[in-house]
């Protein structure tokens, strides 16, 4: 779990306990990973966590803000167990998510390398467990057929086999878009993937949103990631200008239009 000066305090303890204490099968050890420098609330959670009081963890930290990517590299680096779970500073895992995921990455019948599941959105005024359902494919097959349309995972909700990300690269930075490459490597690498149907984190959705995911950085990350899938052959030409001309309408369009584009072309398209 990632954390950084701008998260609030009351939201990432919420996070912490859901994604330890509160879970029925609860995980060997929390691995926060501290991205810069944090006001004076946060070091006293972060003290409390050292201390055990959400269970085993292990905190790391660095004096500068990097970023995400670098964050959770840190992370799947240190961890000293074979499979990781992703969870974000201000969602809510349901308590029976890794009583899920864990004994379905390790099925005899078809183990998995990489495992996400559905979410839930909540804010403010909308309680988890009642907002919009966000899916994704459920089969090895679909995700390889949607990858090269959308992200395949929904990040909050992944489990992985951290040598088959580490062999490929791990997280590398690209803004907002660190996972879905890593999804991409990890798939020409190989891996074993699926989703979950059941939803497994109740996903906070603030005002802003959907207004951060605008604009030139990012569409300059959907460019250099397109250029990497056309290049590593995981789309076509024609697919490459088709996604970029996509990508630019939804980056450079209000906010609220952004919000109906999501949920009517890339939610239904599951």
């Amino acid at each position: 779990m990632p954390m950084w000066g701008k998260d609030l305090p009351e939201r990432v303890e919420l996070a912490i306990s859901s994604a330890t204490v509160d879970q029925q099968l609860r995980p060997d050890r929390l691995i926060l990973t501290i991205d810069g420098p944090l006001p004076v609330a946060l070091e006293e959670l972060v003290a409390r966590v050292a201390d055990g009081a959400f269970g085993p963890a292990q905190v790391l930290r660095h004096d500068t803000h990097r970023g995400v990517a670098a964050a959770l590299q840190d992370g799947l680096q240190a961890s000293p167990y074979e499979l990781v779970a992703r969870a974000d500073a201000d969602d809510i895992c349901r308590p029976e998510r890794f009583a899920l995921q864990i004994p379905r990455m390790d099925d005899p019948s078809d183990p998995l390398d990489l495992l996400g599941g559905s979410m839930r959105e909540f804010d403010d005024s909308i309680a988890p467990g009642t907002g919009p359902l966000r899916e994704r494919p459920l089969s090895h097959d679909a995700i390889v057929e949607y990858l090269p349309h959308h992200s395949p995972f929904h990040h909050p909700a992944v489990v992985m086999r951290r040598a088959v990300a580490l062999a490929v690269g791990g997280y590398r930075d690209l803004p907002l878009l660190e996972d879905y490459w890593l999804w991409e490597r990890m798939m020409l690498g190989g891996a074993r993937m699926g989703n979950l149907e059941q939803v497994v984190v109740d996903y906070r959705v603030d005002q802003d949103l959907f207004a951060r995911r605008g604009g030139w950085r990012l569409y300059a990350s959907d460019l250099q990631l397109q250029r990497r899938f056309v290049l590593d052959r995981v789309t076509t030409p024609t697919q490459f200008l088709r996604n970029v001309v996509i990508r630019g309408a939804y980056r450079f369009a209000p906010g609220s239009l952004r919000r109906f584009g999501y949920r009517k072309f890339i939610e239904s398209s599951t």
